[in-house]
């Protein structure tokens, strides 16, 4: 009687505890204050970028954006000053230092130091291995990572000097395993990853969180902007279409909403949405079985036939995307700057 009534009194201080934890962080503080901070987002001038501008500025942020292409960056500040908050876009390539320390330095001018870096900047290139270039691998790293290091490094000496900021990487699942037929994104998302969880231990004694951030599929229209080699238009069908189906992706507010809250805690990771989360678990308990179901869905992708030359998104549309099975990310396509 005694053991079943220890067992039972052990069972409701795990639920007790369990649910303490759950109230701290659904009702309990928020931590690090966004209000009047100065945040600068990389590729903030459309989809996931433009949706964190937007809900940093409701959280009483001032907020820079950059991007490389002007017409999409004036497109994006002015979804953003219609609402009259402190906001300003400057026109940069984070692959280039020497535009990366005209960005910041614009932003010191304007804003003054830089409280909240997210490294939000990033391209896709969606093929089979075989169709894929050196220059496909040399593009991702030059934006997924080194666009990343360029502007962590020209901050860090005034958020050490200061013991303050946050640094939010948006990295990606596919920076957890390798994707087929995403394997120069995934490569360039897995030296992200590592970057920023290293780059995180040595900032501990700093006052420095650095937040790494691994979604999956989010709705923020993406594709078009997408690269695609082989069978282009069959590429562009499968990532549009898988992009924009409820479960599996996750609504760009939702994403935005997930990475500000983890960037206010402090947050050593934050993965998202379930599907995401499932594999990258499965992946570290079990890789010969995440290895064969990889390969699995490999054997349904399309085959390396095609054209051989790169096409973006919005040249490789065909009966299937769009069409309603998309719809979803086609709408974020509009709301999100990805259409011009």
């Amino acid at each position: 009687m005694r053991r079943r009534a220890r067992g039972v009194s052990k069972r409701r201080l795990v639920i007790a505890a369990g649910l303490s934890l759950w109230a701290v962080r659904r009702w309990g503080p928020r931590g690090y204050s966004l209000r009047e901070k100065t945040v600068l987002i990389t590729g903030g001038s459309r989809g996931l970028g433009l949706a964190l501008a937007r809900q940093m500025l409701r959280e009483g942020a001032r907020v820079a954006i950059c991007g490389r292409d002007p017409e999409s960056l004036e497109r994006g500040l002015a979804s953003l000053t219609a609402t009259g908050a402190e906001v300003m876009a400057v026109a940069a390539d984070v692959t280039d230092s020497g535009s990366v320390d005209h960005l910041i330095e614009s932003v010191r001018q304007r804003f003054g130091p830089i409280d909240v870096l997210v490294n939000n900047a990033g391209v896709i290139e969606v093929g089979p291995a075989v169709t894929m270039a050196v220059s496909d691998y040399e593009e991702a790293m030059d934006t997924n990572f080194w666009g990343m290091l360029y502007p962590t490094l020209a901050l860090l000496p005034e958020m050490r000097a200061r013991k303050s900021g946050r640094i939010v990487n948006i990295t990606s699942i596919g920076g957890k395993l390798g994707i087929p037929h995403l394997l120069p994104y995934s490569a360039s998302k897995f030296a992200a990853v590592g970057f920023s969880q290293g780059l995180r231990a040595e900032l501990a004694g700093d006052g420095i969180k650095v937040v790494t951030v691994c979604p999956g599929l989010m709705r923020t229209g993406s594709p078009r902007n997408a690269i695609f080699r082989g069978q282009h238009r069959a590429e562009y069908a499968w990532f549009s279409i898988s992009d924009a189906l409820p479960g599996l992706s996750i609504s760009a507010e939702s994403a935005a909403r997930r990475i500000i809250s983890a960037c206010r805690r402090g947050s050593a990771e934050v993965l998202f949405p379930m599907p995401a989360r499932v594999a990258a678990v499965v992946n570290a308990v079990a890789p010969g079985l995440t290895s064969s179901v990889l390969s699995a869905v490999d054997r349904l992708l399309p085959g390396e036939g095609g054209t051989g030359g790169r096409r973006k998104g919005e040249e490789s549309q065909s009966r299937l995307s769009p069409s309603w099975l998309s719809r979803l990310g086609d709408r974020a396509a509009k709301k999100y700057n990805q259409i011009s």
